[in-house]
């Protein structure tokens, strides 16, 4: 099968058009000479001369007339490649799966739904809840975005930060160390602890800063979910270290109370993440865009106590 240039056919396209050598180089802003040449070599890859002399005009074989037929529409084709999709919600139809907490998919997730529903009533959204080790293969997952609590994005990803804030101590508000204005170290490995294992590391650093004190404390609970840690802290006097707009958030639903921890505590940072392969897609662009927004004011978020890296908004 002999091999096709496709700036030959956008010429035979103006010679077909023009029927003329000079004003088909000017067309094309090449020379007369290399117009010259490509008709040579037009006319051996159809085996037709396609354009025949006729005193001082060309006129084109039926066999040019054929490929005039096909190579308007073609090349149109052709050209509608490079032409940017116009992306519109109302008509997307699909699946697109978000993956974070359970804390996110509790009590923020409906919020995004009901957002992106309203303007995308064909979308099909699902949820997973997210582990840490997916990083690595989060490639070759079905999961459109993430949104987790990270140092910073991880190399290979792209991603915009939601907010910030820092850990803190949670626990029954009649818990004995209520009524205490400050807590120490020893007070704090003094109770039990529960631990929220979903959706990423929360806190793993409290163990480090006890040991460098040579303390340790005891986890008697772990559970992915927030809500069964939080009913567990409401009937226990286990404390719980969790992210205070989490802390702060949920205090208008059970009776709880936090507190500073006796020791520097790391910055939690927010992100929400995305292959780069979806980065410069149009419908990717425009959920993204929706998910932030949601995440950045309900009152649920990270917003209610702080006030990318693909280098831009998205």
């Amino acid at each position: 099968m002999k091999s096709i240039n496709l700036n030959l056919l956008r010429t035979l396209q103006v010679l077909l058009d023009e029927c003329h050598v000079s004003r088909t180089a000017e067309h094309l802003c090449i020379t007369q000479s290399a117009v010259s040449r490509q008709l040579n070599q037009l006319r051996e890859l159809f085996g037709d001369p396609l354009l025949v002399r006729d005193g001082n005009r060309l006129l084109p074989t039926p066999k040019a007339q054929q490929l005039k037929q096909k190579l308007d529409g073609l090349l149109a084709e052709c050209q509608e490649l490079f032409i940017s999709d116009e992306f519109e919600p109302q008509s997307w139809e699909g699946r697109v799966v978000l993956s974070s907490s359970d804390y996110v998919a509790q009590y923020i997730l409906p919020e995004i739904v009901e957002r992106v529903q309203r303007q995308a009533p064909n979308l099909k959204l699902a949820y997973q809840l997210w582990s840490p080790d997916q990083f690595s293969r989060l490639a070759d997952l079905d999961i459109q975005l993430v949104s987790t609590m990270l140092p910073s994005i991880p190399p290979g990803l792209c991603g915009t930060q939601i907010g910030a804030d820092y850990p803190v101590c949670v626990m029954r508000s009649s818990h004995p160390l209520a009524v205490n204005e400050t807590m120490s170290a020893v007070d704090f490995i003094r109770y039990g602890h529960m631990s929220v294992s979903g959706g990423g590391d929360k806190d793993s650093f409290v163990d480090k800063e006890l040991a460098e004190r040579g303390l340790s404390r005891r986890i008697q609970f772990s559970v992915p979910f927030f809500s069964s840690a939080f009913q567990t802290v409401c009937r226990t006097d286990m404390l719980m270290v969790i992210p205070e707009h989490i802390a702060s958030n949920m205090q208008q639903m059970f009776p709880i109370i936090y507190k500073p921890l006796p020791f520097n505590a790391p910055e939690h940072r927010y992100w929400l993440l995305w292959h780069p392969r979806f980065d410069s897609d149009p419908s990717h662009r425009w959920l993204r865009e929706q998910v932030l927004a949601v995440m950045q004011s309900s009152m649920y978020s990270i917003s209610m106590i702080s006030d990318h890296n693909c280098d831009e908004f998205f």
